[in-house]
């Protein structure tokens, strides 16, 4: 679980399918390793997933409360008036 956890850290939000082809855990184990953290609070899931108009069997997972650091680089100013 702790592999996948840190993958979502790392990589944001992503399907249970490719959670699976990037760590090498089957898809089986993975869903059953998300629906444990799910459980626990650590990661947020949604399984009504929608890709070309088509409703597709898959969990999109996402760390809960995590905000990736800013990126590098020019950031807009904020105007205050």
């Amino acid at each position: 679980m702790q592999e996948i956890l840190q993958y979502l850290k790392h990589n944001g939000e992503r399907l249970d399918s490719e959670i699976a082809a990037a760590t090498g855990i089957s898809l089986a184990n993975v869903r059953l390793g998300v629906s444990e953290l799910a459980a626990r609070g650590d990661v947020m899931v949604c399984r009504s997933i929608f890709k070309d108009g088509k409703d597709i069997d898959a969990m999109l997972c996402r760390v809960t409360g995590y905000i990736p650091p800013a990126a590098p680089g020019r950031k807009a100013k904020a105007s205050y008036r």
